[in-house]
């Protein structure tokens, strides 16, 4: 993958190294730290996404409350677990401010992808930092930009994902199984998008009946530049991803448990 040459930033997946301290360029505002590497590509040469400008940010950004974590982890196996690695450690990417500095001279209307790997950036363990999240919707205005988490929806986290979706930065709640598409769904607060079994590529229905599309991209029907739904805040539908990977065996098993639980 081919990035524009920038200062490099370091991840800290070293315990007994502490990280560095970065510039805040924004404002008013204090310097603080970052916690996480983040790494662009403006034309990915992803399939499923298209050539359209995709982000990772580093292994360490991931709420340990997801199930997927190290148990079936699409980004864990395959071409991008090697990318991914070099982000998650220091060895490729920015610094949050300039990943914003490089979001901001994306063109006007562009569809991108935030995390292909890696998930919102924490303030603690399971928290979302929404002061940084603010800040990428803020650098995202005029573009189209989208993401998915698995952060568990607590009250602190529901505020910021909905700041952030009301900003025109798209944030899709990510369940594991039906049951939970329909409880995220219920919250009001974002797109929902939920795992599938293998092999699904029909429409299905919730326990509610709420209607699950399964992902142009996993049918081979579309990719996501030329698709642009999960990018949708206001839509009905929840979108569905089969299980894909080396882990997907035990990313199904994940989904059979909740549905039978």
């Amino acid at each position: 993958m081919s990035i524009p040459i920038m200062a490099r930033a370091r991840a800290c997946p070293y315990p007994h190294r502490p990280p560095p301290k970065r510039p805040n360029h924004a404002p008013g505002t204090p310097a603080e730290q970052d916690v996480c590497t983040y790494h662009l590509v403006r034309v990915s040469r992803n399939r499923k996404t298209g050539p359209m400008p995709v982000t990772t940010t580093s292994a360490n950004s991931c709420p340990p409350g997801c199930s997927f974590k190290g148990n079936g982890c699409y980004a864990e196996g395959g071409p991008l677990a090697v990318h991914w690695r070099s982000v998650s450690e220091g060895r490729r990417g920015h610094s949050f401010d300039e990943l914003l500095q490089e979001i901001a001279t994306l063109r006007r209307h562009a569809l991108w992808r935030h995390n292909q790997a890696g998930d919102l950036t924490p303030e603690a363990p399971g928290v979302i930092d929404s002061r940084k999240l603010t800040r990428l919707a803020m650098a995202n205005r005029g573009r189209r930009g989208f993401t998915y988490t698995h952060y568990p929806p607590t009250p602190g986290n529901q505020a910021a994902i909905l700041n952030a979706n009301r900003l025109g930065f798209t944030v899709n709640l990510s369940a594991e199984t039906l049951a939970q598409a329909d409880a995220y769904a219920g919250l009001g607060i974002a797109p929902v998008v939920v795992v599938l079994p293998q092999g699904v590529t029909r429409s299905i229905r919730t326990p509610a009946g709420r209607q699950v599309i399964v992902c142009p991209a996993s049918t081979g029907n579309s990719d996501c530049l030329n698709c642009g739904i999960c990018q949708q805040r206001d839509r009905a539908s929840i979108v569905g991803f089969p299980a894909h990977g080396t882990g997907a065996k035990r990313v199904q098993a994940i989904f059979f448990e909740g549905k039978s639980s």
